[in-house]
């Protein structure tokens, strides 16, 4: 797809914050929803928490109301300068080629869990999972991460660094082995953007960084802790207010203000090709939604 082309249409769009904890359910998973008009509202779960599984029910079955676009708040892929080494053609592999990687070695983890892979002997090696920085751990950077920090849009982790408050690597492999159970589920109906085109007619998955809606609607690195908060993001972001009243969850404001903010951009042609997004990203290690449109310049791999 080129900035030229026609940009898929949605009737419905969806960020989910997501978390690759261990356990049964998680405070640190919220769903938000809108549709091509008015304000964005939370998805309760089913039960007083979401799980990893219920969320999979819940948009599998979401499924037959239309195409949409899902925000999930995760890394789609781990950064292929250390990542290829799995594979006997590093240059061939694909991202899905390490989802299956992923699931084959974690597989029997409930509620898609991934930190097994994180732990096997052939892969743990590469994760910084305990301890003061090891001499031998270098922060890999995928290159969207790479240029969302050159944009502006703040500093996301390496998926990799698996201790810290910040970590998102355990919740990157969860999100991978969900993702792929979903086009296995649906194969004729889910894209996962951009390993696959936005064909008409199929809900698209993206991956998303919170902090990039955030600082556009102008809050910078500040958390929204209340719906005055939220209603202000939202106003930035073209959305009504969602008119909700006292403290709010970070994770619920996170979801709320990026459902809006993926209506808000997913119009934009060079969204879906930013020109710093390469061949190799495109088909290896993925891209936030919305990075790439403002950036001037790109560090050197590893920085």
């Amino acid at each position: 797809m080129t900035a030229e082309d026609a940009v898929p249409a949605f009737s419905r769009f969806i960020a989910i914050d997501w978390s690759g904890a261990a356990g049964k359910r998680y405070a640190g998973v919220a769903v938000a929803e809108c549709g091509a008009e008015g304000p964005p509202r939370v998805v309760a779960p089913t039960e007083r928490q979401w799980s990893r599984t219920a969320v999979f029910d819940w948009l599998l079955d979401g499924l037959k109301r239309g195409p949409a676009l899902v925000g999930i708040d995760c890394a789609f892929s781990l950064p292929f300068a250390v990542a290829g080494r799995y594979f006997p053609d590093p240059d061939a592999a694909t991202a899905f080629d390490l989802w299956d990687r992923v699931e084959a070695v974690a597989g029997a983890e409930p509620d898609f869990a991934g930190g097994g892979f994180a732990a096997h002997p052939d892969y743990g090696a590469d994760f910084w999972r305990a301890g003061t920085q090891p001499d031998w751990y270098r922060d890999p950077h995928r290159l969207t991460e790479r240029v969302c920090r050159a944009d502006g849009y703040g500093s996301p982790q390496s998926p990799y660094k698996l201790i810290g408050a910040k970590q998102v690597g355990k919740g990157g492999l969860a999100g991978m082995r969900m993702l792929r159970a979903l086009k296995r589920a649906a194969p004729d109906r889910v894209a996962v953007w951009p390993f696959d085109p936005p064909e008409p007619g199929r809900t698209v998955f993206c991956e998303i960084y919170p902090r990039l809606f955030l600082i556009r609607a102008g809050f910078g690195l500040r958390k929204i802790r209340d719906g005055a908060g939220v209603d202000a993001a939202l106003a930035a972001l073209g959305a009504p207010p969602a008119g909700l009243s006292g403290a709010v969850s970070d994770h619920d404001a996170d979801a709320l203000v990026s459902a809006a903010g993926l209506r808000w951009l997913a119009g934009r042609p060079a969204v879906w090709s930013p020109p710093a997004m390469d061949a190799l990203a495109r088909r290896q290690e993925g891209w936030i939604f919305g990075v790439g449109d403002r950036n001037s310049g790109i560090p050197a791999p590893g920085a």
